[in-house]
């Protein structure tokens, strides 16, 4: 399994770090909660000129959409979280293989050392703090693997399971809401374990998953299949399990959709040791697509208790 391709660190500009510094001056959730309700007017001429400003800027891609009229979309959220039509994915002959959960860019893949997940070249963050403390779940990632993958603005933006799985326990961690693209994630230290998250963690027949949905400025909210919008009330972490008395238990097959974000962000995946190895071009700022294979699973092991 290739470890991350030690490349020269760019060097850091005055107005990168000027832009680093005024998101930490910024309220954040409050711009975020402004960014909620502007993408959710319904008003014809606003949100057609903002969809329509929004796919021209960023040069969106319709030809996979389910519904490729920009204009039909209710909301300027509903276009942003749009479907991909039925066939637009093959899906892949390979049973062992390891789906790419999401549209966007490899940030950093490798290896997990030391309970650490690399973030940028000279600084990474712990398993433990970015699944929210648990550290009997952050022993099973131990010496595993671990993909991060960044949605820019015109990516699909619904993530999909990597492999089956049945769900265990999801958290909500409240926290910053930092841009995560490439320049501020270099220059802001453990980004991914400080950013507001949702946690989702999953027994599969190759052991632990954990598929985390990391949140940004102007992220107003995050969903899962599920439980649909993750947005407690409370500023404290919030936490469910499943396959208990108390809630239903859960399985999603390899490349069902099990959430979206609202505005664009990040998806990391950990696997545990032993689990799967990636493909030798997962590498950091590879473009990579959902349902792609990004690794191979090695033999199963039996399913640990929830």
């Amino acid at each position: 399994m290739p470890n991350p391709v030690e490349t020269p660190e760019p060097k850091t500009r005055w107005p990168e770090r000027l832009f680093v510094l005024l998101q930490h001056a910024l309220p954040q959730h409050l711009l975020s909660a402004g960014m909620y309700r502007l993408t959710r007017i319904g008003w014809p001429p606003l949100k057609n000129a903002l969809i329509k400003g929004f796919a021209h800027h960023y040069r969106v891609d319709l030809g996979e959409a389910e519904n490729p009229d920009p204009t039909s979309y209710p909301t300027f959220n509903a276009f942003f979280t749009r479907a991909l039509r039925a066939d637009a994915r093959g899906p892949t002959s390979d049973p062992a293989a390891i789906l790419c959960p999401a549209d966007g860019q490899v940030s950093q893949a490798g290896r997990i050392e030391q309970g650490r997940v690399l973030q940028a070249k000279g600084h990474g963050f712990s398993t433990e703090a970015l699944l929210g403390g648990d550290p009997s779940w952050d022993e099973r990632f131990a010496g595993g693997s671990f993909a991060t993958i960044y949605l820019s603005p015109r990516d699909y933006h619904r993530v999909h399971m990597p492999y089956a799985g049945t769900l265990r326990k999801m958290v909500h961690l409240p926290g910053r809401l930092f841009s995560v693209n490439p320049v501020t994630t270099r220059l802001v230290p453990e980004l991914f374990a400080r950013n507001e998250r949702v946690v989702c963690l999953f027994e599969t027949a190759i052991g632990p998953m954990a598929i985390v949905l990391v949140g940004a400025i102007f992220v107003g909210s995050m969903e899962t299949v599920w439980a649909g919008t993750v947005t407690p009330a409370t500023h404290r972490p919030s936490t469910w399990h499943y396959g208990k008395i108390e809630s239903p238990e859960i399985q999603l097959g390899r490349g069902t959709e099990m959430g979206r974000f609202n505005m664009g962000s990040t998806v990391i995946l950990l696997l545990s040791a032993e689990a799967a190895e990636w493909s030798p071009d997962l590498l950091a700022g590879r473009s990579v697509r959902m349902g792609n294979p990004i690794g191979r699973a090695l033999s199963p092991s039996p399913l640990a208790p929830g």
